[in-house]
């Protein structure tokens, strides 16, 4: 009896044991802290897109019209993305939207300045020159932002459509409300069909982008326009 009563409180014991719940450790602990961080920053991004203002204005007119910048190929071409901008641009000038254009952006991604590439394309459908500025030195968005700006206050002009991408628009409706203009954003349709893992990726890049901006962006490289 004492032997059978030995050998069920061992195997209780050891039951026990297998049973019980294993500790994450630092390191667990740490890799569990950042996934759920990286969660938080990606759905916080979200909701600010979602929430992102598309106007602080109703007007139907406007002094410009600012194409935010995206980059050439390697071989100083256009891309779909790009050109998708400009000949929507070009579409909202000829419908009588704003007497110009801004073209925005500089050699961010490689050697060609996005501006250059942009105005050549507006040129190429019909824009005359005299009614492109360029922009050549921005980086990104908030410089493609305050540097359309400081080109608008150098010539009085008051208010602005803004034309990007769809995916592209919620961050920039984040760094345009701040600059003390009239504005509104325009989505450029694309030029080609895009995948659906396409759409799903440039809105997980941009829900990234935007918490960026919101966290630390929006202090760190701010500009006066």
């Amino acid at each position: 009896m004492s032997g059978a009563r030995t050998t069920r409180n061992t195997r209780t014991r050891s039951s026990g044991r297998r049973h019980r719940p294993r500790l994450l450790g630092w390191r667990g602990g740490l890799r569990l802290a950042l996934i759920l961080l990286f969660i938080c920053l990606v759905s916080g991004g979200a909701v600010a897109r979602l929430l992102a203002p598309k106007a602080n204005s109703k007007d139907a007119r406007f002094d410009a019209i600012i194409v935010l910048g995206s980059p050439a190929d390697s071989d100083g071409n256009p891309t779909p993305e790009q050109l998708a901008r400009v000949t929507e641009g070009v579409h909202e000038y000829e419908r009588g939207v704003a007497p110009r254009l801004i073209m925005t952006g500089g050699a961010a991604h490689n050697q060609f300045v996005e501006a250059r590439v942009m105005a050549r394309s507006a040129e190429a459908e019909g824009i005359p020159a005299a009614a492109i500025s360029i922009e050549p030195e921005s980086l990104n968005t908030i410089e493609n932002a305050c540097n359309a700006r400081r080109i608008m206050t150098a010539h009085g002009w008051q208010s602005a459509e803004v034309v990007s991408s769809a995916s592209h628009l919620p961050r920039a409706g984040l760094i345009f409300n701040g600059l003390g203009i009239k504005w509104r954003t325009h989505a450029a349709p694309p030029l080609e069909p895009q995948s659906e893992a396409y759409r799903w990726g440039a809105a997980f890049v941009e829900d990234l982008k935007t918490a960026r901006y919101l966290l630390w962006s929006r202090w760190s490289e701010r500009c006066e326009p």
